[in-house]
């Protein structure tokens, strides 16, 4: 049976509605997968939707199909399998949609050692799975293995090289997704006074109103109980935004600047330098360079940083949306990992967060999106108008013009001193997009 390939690696795996996820493209994904990266052994885990043990079995049939001995851990971060893929030098696929809604599901796949798949090994696996006809050998096996989750928090606790946490209060919302159990586990091993909340998922409420797509949850259960620091994850942990004591959202940009001095002031910042996506702040770059650190800067995608990680061995990346990086610990943003990170330095340094997180200051930022009818010739219609936009901001702000990978659009970003300054650039070049996306559709049509 060969398939017209409706299931496409995006910018963190394959990810669609649940229901096209069809058990049979799934298996084949799964074959086609076992075939690239190998076909002795594999690791499967899942966050907590409905369907995902539906897509869990097709999967491992698809793995073992090919000779696979297929080893199922359950409900897990993302995070805890990429490190169960380190441990057992094992790829792995992880069910989930991250932050999406329960209706949602997709297949992250990770290299054996629990690396993200570079660009050419998606392809590589397109392509193999249009090519379906070839016979299984059905010699592999499935089997449970459910210890994982006790064995990836001994290992945050580890990190923490003896460290506790004892005398912090902490309100935790696990999104009822993959962390619902080990989230709350690990900061009591740890010390932490803990508040959970949306930690009883069901199967359809993951993400709903909870975690890091909606802080304010833990916004008021943080100022309900008095909490000195608030940790929202997403669906599948690994991202985390953090609040303060008096309510204030700590996103992924904050989290990274206060590490990242940290680091450095310890010696174990490599090479001074930090890497972020195009989407960070400006607000992050103005204050490392003021500390004498460097920021590297990769296209948006937390593969994209591990990469850069990967490449010059360094220790400290992540993004604005709260995946961060600690590579000298993990083999990709891990929420948990980055919340006790932050946790510990709070306790270090017997700072507050609001405290350590002022050491830079958030540019006001706009984002719009365009739909467009046409790109061709768009950036060269736009370039004088964008080059102008930031001579105007001349080095106080910032402009970001990107076509959407996935659909017919242009994201538009505008960082300035303040929010009308950033609104009135953003409208203007908005203006210039979609009249030169009109022409550009009419003229190729």
């Amino acid at each position: 049976m060969a398939f017209d390939l409706r299931l496409r690696f995006g910018t963190d795996g394959v990810r669609a509605p649940a229901d096209q996820l069809s058990s049979d493209e799934v298996r084949a994904l799964g074959r086609a997968a076992a075939r690239v990266l190998g076909t002795e052994r594999w690791i499967i885990g899942r966050d907590t939707r409905e369907s995902g043990p539906r897509i869990e079995s097709a999967l491992a049939d698809g793995f073992a199909a090919e000779g696979a001995a297929v080893t199922l851990l359950g409900v897990l971060p993302t995070p805890a399998v990429a490190c169960a893929s380190r441990e057992l030098g094992a790829p792995a696929a992880v069910i989930s949609a991250s932050h999406n809604s329960y209706a949602d599901n997709g297949i992250k796949l990770f290299a054996a050692g629990g690396r993200k798949l570079a660009d050419g090994v998606q392809v590589d696996i397109e392509r193999a799975m249009a090519d379906t006809d070839r016979p299984s050998s059905s010699s592999g096996s499935v089997t449970s293995d459910d210890t994982f989750a006790s064995r990836y928090v001994d290992w945050l606790i580890s990190t923490m090289e003896g460290r506790r946490l004892d005398g912090i209060t902490v309100a935790i919302d696990a999104a009822h997704g993959a962390a619902h159990a080990v989230g709350p586990l690990v900061l009591d091993a740890l010390g932490a006074d803990i508040v959970a909340i949306n930690v009883a998922p069901n199967g359809r409420n993951i993400n709903d109103r909870a975690g890091s797509q909606h802080p304010e949850g833990v916004r008021e259960a943080v100022l309900a109980a008095g909490a000195d620091v608030g940790l929202a994850l997403d669906g599948d942990a690994d991202r985390v935004f953090a609040v303060d004591a008096s309510g204030g959202i700590v996103d992924g940009d904050q989290i990274m600047a206060m590490c990242a001095l940290d680091l450095r002031d310890r010696g174990r910042l490599t090479d001074d330098t930090l890497v972020v996506t195009v989407m960070s702040n400006l607000g992050l770059r103005l204050a490392m360079r003021a500390k004498g650190i460097t920021v590297e800067e990769t296209p948006v995608g937390d593969r994209y940083v591990l990469e850069v990680l990967d490449d010059r061995g360094l220790s400290l990346g992540g993004e604005q949306s709260g995946h961060v990086i600690f590579h000298d610990l993990a083999p990709t943003g891990d929420g948990l990992l980055t919340g006790i990170r932050v946790l510990d330095l709070m306790k270090r340094t017997g700072r507050s967060l609001a405290d350590l997180a002022s050491v830079m200051t958030r540019l006001p930022q706009v984002l719009v999106n365009v739909p467009v009818r046409g790109g061709d010739g768009l950036a060269a219609k736009v370039a004088s108008e964008v080059d102008e936009a930031e001579r105007r901001l001349a080095g106080r702000g910032r402009v970001l013009i990107r076509p959407s990978g996935t659909e017919a659009l242009v994201r538009i970003m505008v960082e300035a001193p303040t929010e009308d300054e950033a609104a009135q650039v953003a409208g203007h070049l908005a203006d210039v997009v979609a009249q030169a996306g009109d022409s550009s559709g009419d003229s190729s049509s």
